[in-house]
């Protein structure tokens, strides 16, 4: 008599409501979830607090009259709200996204249960997207299912590091418009034996002046993937839930990136990585990816590698070489370290740029050898 609300209430609570947001920190996992909740633990120190259930709406009325509220960043869900209720994915907002620890004890109650009745039922061979990150396996020309618990950090869908005890990275390197420093990186993994991913536009793949490059980092067997073929913005910098392009321009311009990569020779009949093109996405683009098989991809947080690009034109923007090292260095004195960490580091840059990060890849990996760090293929960091 009551499942349609049972459900109606699950349903709510992983994103069914007027804010399209989970309520739940990291849960599910590719989905839009809680990111900035009211907790020291990770405003502070970055500690992710999974599982957590956050208080969730309020009146409106109720709202404005709380005292001590202050949104620290702009309200990504402005366009949401209304004069009956508001919700904030703000640590400044401790009456809509506190979590709690009543809430949060319930919440392991209803998820005990629900497991219980599906361990019940008939597991099918693989799953969907959504419960389990799919790859296609090689060997078996079928689906392999992996379990979706190893990820530790995503952000609007898209995989950011890897749930990792080990401490185990991995490079992956992008590519579009500049790609003077391929050769030298390829030469760096090749002294080091590190096995890299390089992401690249179709624009990249087509350019002759790079395909000597490309066909020795495919022979040395790294992960050759795609960046999109044209560079595409996918959606908009300041309102990140606005797409700029549907999912017909989406797959046509993935297409053409394939079809730039197999006339290098590359198969790419099993991809199973993705990096979006100024490593900017939304859930829509996260979720157009997954129903092509592939997971979304991009570097960690609080690396900084990816900030290579800049040059001292750019005002504050600009950060040195020397900089982003000393940066990543600190990260890794961090609890969790760089374990599970994508890094991101870009095949070339505007000429304006003089001091080129990936002349110290060298520095750079021979300080993570030291701090005991193993480096993996990034298809092979997500298993």
């Amino acid at each position: 008599m009551y499942e349609e609300l049972e459900q109606a209430n699950i349903d709510w609570l992983f994103g069914c409501n007027p804010w399209g947001t989970s309520m739940i920190y990291g849960l599910p996992s590719w989905g839009d979830t809680p990111e900035d909740p009211h907790s020291a633990f990770t405003h502070l120190k970055n500690y992710p607090i999974y599982g957590g259930l956050v208080d969730g709406p309020v009146y409106t009325s109720i709202y404005k009259g709380l005292i001590g509220i202050q949104l620290k960043d702009a309200d990504e869900y402005a366009d949401f709200q209304s004069s009956l209720a508001v919700y904030h994915d703000d640590y400044g907002d401790y009456s809509t996204n506190e979590p709690t620890m009543d809430g949060t004890a319930s919440l392991i109650y209803l998820l005990a249960a629900m497991e219980s009745e599906g361990r019940q039922q008939k597991m099918p061979s693989t799953f969907p997207t959504m419960y389990t990150r799919k790859y296609k396996d090689k060997l078996e020309g079928g689906w392999t299912a992996y379990p979706g618990d190893k990820i530790g950090d995503t952000i609007q869908g898209g995989i950011v590091r890897m749930m990792n005890t080990k401490k185990q990275l991995s490079f992956v390197f992008t590519g579009d418009e500049f790609g003077e420093g391929m050769e030298s990186i390829l030469t760096c993994l090749e002294k080091e034996k590190i096995k890299a991913g390089f992401f690249l536009t179709g624009r990249f793949y087509r350019n002759q002046s790079f395909s000597s490059a490309i066909r020795k980092a495919n022979a040395a067997g790294h992960y050759m993937g795609a960046h999109s073929n044209e560079h595409l913005l996918y959606c908009d910098w300041n309102k990140r839930d606005s797409l700029l392009v549907d999912k017909k321009i989406f797959d046509r311009d993935l297409d053409e990136n394939f079809k730039a990569m197999v006339a290098l020779g590359i198969d790419t009949r099993f991809q199973q990585v993705y990096i979006p093109p100024y490593e900017w996405w939304n859930d829509s683009i996260a979720s157009w990816t997954n129903w092509r098989g592939m997971d979304l991809c991009s570097f960690t947080p609080g690396t900084y590698t990816n900030a290579d690009y800049t040059w001292p034109g750019m005002g504050k923007a600009y950060q040195s070489t020397d900089s982003i090292i000393a940066r990543l260095k600190r990260k890794e004195q961090m609890p969790g370290g760089l374990n599970g960490n994508i890094i991101l580091i870009h095949i070339g840059t505007d000429p304006r740029r003089k001091d080129k990060l990936y002349n110290k890849m060298g520095e750079l990996i021979q300080f993570l050898k030291r701090r005991g760090y193993s480096f993996a293929r990034i298809d092979e960091l997500l298993r």
